[in-house]
């Protein structure tokens, strides 16, 4: 073969293999690039689901439940169902709204998390699941109450009867509440212990999610063993847990979470 024929062939194999090494040089760039939008993605999608359970909780107690229940009433109460089913109903959409949102929240955390600590980052998940079950017991409990004053359970009660029927309905709600708290802070302090030992947020918010739950976590076990305890006690700490998880929503879709940090995690957790 000739010597410039030779060359030529050279050359043309130098070029190919020096396309394939670029080709191979993108892919694995653009392969890099999806590893680091991916717990960045998630860590925004759960940091939105947690703006939307704070927002709408604040809308459901300021707009619905402030309106409708009156402690203690229950002629009241029925009273004001009736007049603003409409409202009533709006509160159960509210309800479920939030109940979603914690299962959306709750299963991007455990993505970003079980490279930290597989086994309790489940078992976080499976306690907000739990959670949301609860959540949504407590919702069909609202359709019976709806039921029960609508004259739909039977027309041998009298109407003070059903009104005391649709109060212990509520009473059940709220105690059903109360298991919701439980699992809200076993669950939740799990996910933030995790995130202050992996520090993929700033130690000091997650060294308050985990004082802001273990908090929620006192209330329910306060509210279950002395239902009549001060009502102030409720306000506060639902009030410091909704700043939190305010703070939190905000920094996780703004900031959101360590990429370093995350890559170091998911390398041990690979190996």
């Amino acid at each position: 073969m000739p010597i410039r024929s030779q060359r030529g062939v050279r050359r043309l194999h130098d070029a190919v293999v020096f396309a394939q090494a670029e080709l191979l040089a993108k892919r694995i760039e653009m392969t890099n690039q999806t590893a680091d939008a991916s717990p960045l993605a998630y860590a925004r999608v759960a940091g939105a689901a947690y703006l939307v359970i704070t927002i709408v909780a604040v809308l459901y107690g300021g707009l619905v439940e402030s309106r409708l229940i009156e402690a203690g009433n229950d002629a009241a109460t029925a009273h004001n169902i009736l007049a603003h089913e409409s409202l009533f109903r709006i509160g159960i959409v509210l309800v479920l709204i939030i109940y979603v949102s914690v299962v959306v929240a709750s299963w991007a955390l455990y993505v970003i998390l079980k490279t930290v600590h597989a086994n309790l980052a489940l078992l976080g998940l499976l306690l907000r699941m739990a959670e949301a079950i609860v959540g949504a017991t407590t919702v069909l409990i609202s359709f019976a109450v709806l039921f029960v004053l609508g004259g739909g359970s039977s027309n041998v009660f009298e109407p003070e009867q059903l009104q005391a029927f649709a109060g212990r309905f509520l009473d059940v709600r709220t105690a059903g509440l109360d298991i919701v708290l439980v699992f809200i802070g076993l669950g939740a302090t799990i996910f933030c212990v995790l995130l202050f030992e992996s520090r993929y947020i700033p130690r000091l918010l997650a060294a308050w999610g985990v004082f802001t739950y273990l908090s929620i976590l006192l209330l329910a076990l306060v509210s279950i063993l002395f239902p009549s305890h001060p009502l102030m006690l409720e306000t506060v700490l639902y009030s410091v847990g909704a700043l939190f998880e305010l703070v939190f929503g905000l920094w996780l879709v703004f900031k959101g979470i360590d990429l370093k940090r995350w890559e170091s995690y998911a390398r041990a957790h690979a190996s």
